[in-house]
């Protein structure tokens, strides 16, 4: 499976060590399938004149013997789990999480309801109508030891 990630820098050697606390799937290396999306993120570095590169890379198709956890809509148990992800307090352990991103359309109904604001059911109501991101946290250094392959890096640059 082909899969990017985008950074100031060229990764060609991902861990899941030097990621942030309580993002959407827990601490891990995130990545996606969608190359645009890539692209379009790498535009965030570049608006803070920051360099940015796409990063490439195969995922081998055969996982077993890992957790996996896949999330196919925006529905009542991906907004649980991100929530305990933010949150800290999830307990569930996997090595590969792979789902929609709480972008930040998605993310400001997160808020809301997070805050009390928004019902669950209406969150819920109004994150059926978006179409979801795509994204893959491996949370297990050893899937990227094992299963992960660089493959190039590029350049993203202002046009």
């Amino acid at each position: 499976m082909k899969l990017y990630h985008t950074s100031t820098i060229i990764v060609d050697k991902p861990d899941v060590y030097h990621s942030r606390e309580h993002l959407d799937f827990g601490k891990g290396f995130y990545l996606t399938t969608l190359y645009e999306q890539a692209c379009k993120y790498a535009q965030r570095f570049l608006l803070r004149n920051r360099p940015a590169y796409v990063n490439h890379y195969l995922l081998d198709e055969d996982l077993k013997g890992f957790n996996i956890k896949k999330f196919e809509r925006y529905d009542e148990e991906w907004l649980d789990y991100v929530g305990r992800c933010r949150k800290g307090t999830q307990n569930v352990c996997y090595d590969v999480v792979e789902g929609g991103i709480a972008n930040d359309k998605v993310f400001n109904t997160i808020d809301l309801y997070f805050a009390g604001i928004m019902s669950k059911d209406n969150a819920l109501g109004r994150l059926a109508f978006e179409h979801p991101n795509h994204q893959i946290c491996i949370l297990n250094q050893e899937v990227i030891n094992r299963h992960l392959h660089f493959v190039t890096s590029e350049e993203i640059i202002i046009e």
